[in-house]
């Protein structure tokens, strides 16, 4: 027997090492078969585990890099952001809070097919996720005030977002073009039949003078 949290068989919170937790998730995320259903898993909060994604998507636990692209694969398949913005791992028995300094995921790499109302832009995430930028996975853009520079963020899944790493974003803006939005020339990029505004065209303007 074990109550919610499963503490009195092996869990999330117990696990000292990576390959403890590996075991524990695989049997909850179907590893090799893509992110499992965590939206439709409600089990209770277990506490906070001693792990973080860093901004250039880095998983560390219990303050070491977790070098094993296969284990943040695993790890990433049970990831679930919730409305009070905090991330978890999350299994059918017990959900646990994870840190993440920026975006959980990282689009490392883009392609662009298409012009026009026809362009369609795809990212490739640092954990293997591919997504197309349109309905359904909207592309934002944040001013990052420290830096006066841009953060694009494009939606993979429920609330969980991947950073576009700077070398992408600089292809990303080479896409752009001039559109009036609401009777405002915007300088913004298309995909999936949708415009992203980037930013005021004025303000472009001022940026590239």
């Amino acid at each position: 027997m074990t109550d919610h949290c499963g503490h009195r068989e092996p869990s999330l919170t117990s696990a000292t090492e990576a390959r403890g937790l590996e075991a524990l998730i695989s049997r909850a995320a179907r590893a090799g078969r893509g992110p499992a259903p965590v939206e439709r898993w409600n089990p209770d909060f277990c506490g906070d585990l001693d792990m973080e994604i860093k901004a250039d998507g880095t998983w560390f636990y219990l303050g070491t890099p977790i070098g094993r692209m296969p284990l943040v694969q695993l790890f990433s398949s049970v990831l679930r952001k919730d409305a009070d913005g905090k991330t978890y791992l999350v299994t059918p028995v017990e959900r646990v809070g994870i840190r993440v300094a920026d975006a959980p995921f990282v689009a490392v790499e883009m392609n662009v097919s298409g012009t026009g109302d026809d362009q369609v832009i795809t990212f490739r995430t640092n954990v293997g996720d591919v997504v197309t930028a349109g309905p359904g996975h909207p592309l934002r853009f944040v001013d990052e005030d420290t830096t006066g520079g841009l953060k694009p963020y494009v939606l993979v899944r429920g609330r969980l977002e991947a950073l576009v790493a700077r070398p992408v974003m600089y292809e990303l803006v080479e896409h752009g073009e001039e559109i009036d939005i609401d009777g405002r020339a915007m300088f913004a990029v298309r995909s999936g039949g949708e415009v992203y505004p980037i930013m005021p065209a004025e303000k472009l303007e001022r940026l590239s003078a």
